[in-house]
């Protein structure tokens, strides 16, 4: 019988303080606001400011989601080989911080003159660093804590961070303009204007190190065995394709992409045009669905923990069917129900994200378990990538759907026909795609109980220690099990 070292179940088994939780969630403040300042600002920074012409704006933010989406597969497959002494991920975050310093830095802060080239080259470089970054911290979170429920958790508070930090970007037109502007610079600038770039930059580029200090300082990093060592192969993303779970995720993940993602670019048109609100009135309500983030993720992070993480996914596609659906009874122009009724979308599709990123750590165990390769790394690769492919396919989609009702977009005079056109798109064509993201599921079966039963396999294989694992360390809080007797 193997002895169990007391202080190892301790550290890991047991919930985790939210006090690291937080920490380690600190990482997506900066996340979450460059994710929002390369989608409203950066395209029109180069075009209004920079005298970057349309087309060429068009070609290099092209030119770069192909690039992107390449990226996060090869960043996968190095994560999963990296072994350092202070930890297989933390080398990742640290260095994509670094890469994200500089290209925001040159992206952000441009000379005069540029062209096309400048732009694609440093724009590619915070893109690049952004990948180290976020699947840096995604495949550390995965292999923070091995418990079923904890990483719902942990997950939940991760997305509701990285909302906190969308929602700070967003209200920080005061503290730019009234602190940095008129009591530094004495030249008072619209935050959020396109001529503000560098102060935005700035910003950022402190939230990042002090974020890597706030995660390194207070989160420790659990060391996975390495398994049979081979090299990493194409095979091995067929092999976890091939897994009936981890296929079942990928499209769940693609559809639910798919479905919210339908709204983003008619956003704008449909409560502009079809809801009858001014253009100012069309952003504010962006604050509310954006927010609910906030509550949501870590809410359904609990709900994952009480019923299982994909049924949580499914009553969240259920729920977000049916406010989705509400939003074309409400009546036009009326603020306020306008407000609540985004808040509760918001809330339902802040579910998909965290929790199902939450599934694929589970996966990785049992894939773990049956092949001896650790491909946490590869996985998250394979998700964040099917995320980009499903943005881009969802823009692919609606434009020319919109076109075959009729609608000729803001400015023109636009049919009822087409009116209702629009509408239709907007809130039944996310619905479809979220319905398949729940039929999907109901075939997934690595539920707590399986899960449980993998993690004691892994825990018997890896040298008979619950949960620590045999020869490991749990880098940061230095605490070493005992030797298998």
């Amino acid at each position: 019988m193997t002895s169990i070292s007391t202080p190892v179940l301790d550290a890991v088994a047991k919930r985790m303080p939210m006090r690291t939780v937080v920490a380690f969630a600190c990482l997506n403040l900066p996340a979450g606001a460059l994710l929002t300042i390369l989608g409203l600002l950066m395209p029109r920074f180069y075009a209004s400011v920079l005298g970057v012409s349309l087309t060429a704006v068009g070609g290099i933010f092209l030119v770069l989601r192909l690039l992107d989406i390449c990226l996060d597969p090869a960043i996968g497959v190095l994560i999963d080989r990296t072994k350092t002494p202070i930890g297989r991920y933390r080398p990742w975050v640290l260095g994509g911080g670094l890469v994200l310093l500089l290209g925001i830095y040159r992206a952000f802060m441009p000379p005069a003159g540029i062209g096309p080239g400048y732009a694609i080259l440093w724009l590619l470089v915070v893109y690049a660093g952004y990948s180290m970054f976020l699947l840096g911290q995604a495949s550390w979170a995965g292999a923070l804590t091995v418990n079923y429920n904890e990483r719902a958790r942990v997950y939940g508070w991760m997305q509701g961070i990285g909302v906190a930090g969308v929602i700070a970007f967003l209200l920080l037109g005061q503290i730019t303009a009234a602190l940095v502007h008129q009591h530094i610079l004495q030249k008072p600038i619209q935050f959020g204007s396109v001529h503000d770039m560098g102060a935005i930059g700035a910003i950022v580029m402190v939230m990042i190190p002090l974020a890597i200090l706030a995660a390194f300082s207070f989160t420790p990093e659990r060391i996975v065995p390495q398994g049979d060592k081979k090299r990493f192969a194409l095979s091995d993303y067929l092999t976890a394709i091939a897994k009936p779970n981890m296929r079942r995720i990928i499209m769940a993940d693609l559809a639910l992409t798919l479905g919210p993602g339908m709204t983003g670019p008619i956003y704008i048109y449909f409560f502009h045009d079809a809801k009858g609100f001014s253009v100012a009135s069309v952003t504010a309500l962006l604050v509310p669905f954006m927010g609910a983030g906030f509550i949501g993720s870590p809410f359904w992070g609990a709900v994952a923990q009480k019923v299982g993480k994909h049924r949580a996914v499914q009553i969240a596609c259920i729920a977000y069917a049916i406010f989705q659906t509400t939003l074309m009874a409400l009546p036009r122009a009326q603020f306020g129900i306008t407000f609540l009724a985004m808040f509760v979308v918001g809330f339902c599709s802040s579910c998909f994200i965290p929790v199902v990123r939450a599934m694929v750590a589970d996966v990785a165990d049992e894939i773990r378990l049956e092949s001896g390769r650790d491909l946490l790394g590869a996985l998250y690769a394979m998700v964040t990538t099917t995320q980009k492919i499903g943005l881009a396919v969802a823009v692919i989609i609606i434009f020319p759907v919109l076109g075959m009702v009729g609608y000729k977009g803001d400015g023109v005079v636009n049919t009822p026909n087409a009116i209702f056109g629009l509408e239709m798109c907007y809130l039944f064509a996310p619905i479809i795609f979220v319905v398949v993201g729940l039929l999907v599921l109901l075939g997934y079966k690595l539920d707590a109980k399986r899960h449980a039963d993998v993690r004691a396999a892994l825990d018997l294989r890896d040298g008979g220690i619950d949960v620590a694992s045999a020869g490991e360390t749990l880098t940061g809080i230095g605490i070493s099990p005992e030797p298998a007797e």
